[in-house]
């Protein structure tokens, strides 16, 4: 019998994947003869995908990851990062099936969210790790940087409303001025491979230092994954100052500021909504008090 976690279970009934759901316990067995693997208990955290140890014919221990069918091309997307990166700064692919939504994964160790490391830390790693994957990918088929922008913008206007208005007006003008700016700056010809989730909980650490697993995959500039980055910790983004945090993402990466901060205002309200809308909370309402606070005050 598959020990499916609850919030896997509720989740794939949420967004209709009842029969993948159904169909788990014959899909882990066909990957467990065909991939030689031993499953192991699975991951209780995770909430989109299965997720569990294995162990394959030689002994080497991996993890499998099998994505609930939720958007037909999130599963291509995160392969094509992984096989581009190639364990340079992304987890280590092994194998793989799109058709499936499978991946045969290195095993890491903690997050820097259990490493409970100092802020300044973090943010040092994070930058560093995200710039391993940063490299020309035109002919990938990945979403572009400027439809990024779009469906954020899309977004953002749409969960506002349907929340009942959780920020304020001036943030989501805000918001929508940086993903336009964004949107019309998408340049193909510099545009980089990026992860498109860099944070604390993505980062695990290996045996090279780090690597982040879980990319959503864009060829974008790279200021956008240090936009997720300006999203984050928006309490201590408020106390340092957000303009502070800015600069040193530029300075640490040798990037735009100018695009760090349109990205990271466009990000913050747009996972500020999301998040009140599942419930995250208190970091989904310390993100729109954040938005507010600096969409009344940015001069840019």
């Amino acid at each position: 019998m598959i020990d499916v976690p609850p919030p896997v279970a509720a989740r794939a009934r949420a967004v209709g994947a009842a029969q993948w759901l159904a169909d788990l316990p014959r899909l882990l067995a066909d990957l467990e003869r065909e991939w030689q693997l031993r499953i192991d208990t699975p991951y209780r955290d995770a909430t989109e995908a299965f997720v569990a140890p294995v162990t394959r014919a030689d002994g080497t221990p991996a993890v499998l990851k099998l994505l609930m069918p939720r958007d037909a091309l999130a599963a291509d997307h995160e392969i094509t990062v992984l096989r581009l990166a190639d364990g340079d700064g992304c987890v280590r692919l092994f194998a793989a099936d799109e058709q499936r939504g499978a991946m045969l994964l290195e095993r890491l160790g903690p997050s820097l969210y259990e490493l409970r490391l100092p802020l300044a830390r973090r943010l040092e790693i994070l930058c560093d790790v995200a710039a391993r994957v940063w490299r020309p990918a035109a002919d990938a088929g990945l979403p572009t940087g400027a439809e990024k922008a779009r469906r954020l913008a899309d977004t953002v206007v749409e969960n506002w409303q349907a929340l009942d208005r959780p920020c304020s007006e001036q943030a989501i003008a805000h918001a929508l001025d940086c993903a336009d700016r964004r949107a019309r700056a998408h340049d193909p010809d510099t545009a980089r491979l990026v992860h498109g989730d860099v944070h604390q909980w993505n980062t695990l650490q290996a045996p090279d230092g780090h690597a982040l697993v879980d990319p959503d995959g864009l060829c974008a500039d790279p200021e956008y994954d240090l936009g997720i980055i300006m999203r984050e910790d928006p309490v201590e983004l408020l106390r340092d100052g957000p303009r502070a945090r800015a600069a040193w993402l530029a300075a640490r990466t040798g990037r735009d500021v100018s695009a760090i901060w349109q990205w990271g205002v466009v990000e913050r309200v747009s996972t500020g909504l999301l998040g009140t809308a599942i419930g995250l909370q208190p970091v989904a309402r310390q993100m729109l008090e954040a938005a507010d606070h600096i969409a009344a005050t940015d001069v840019e």
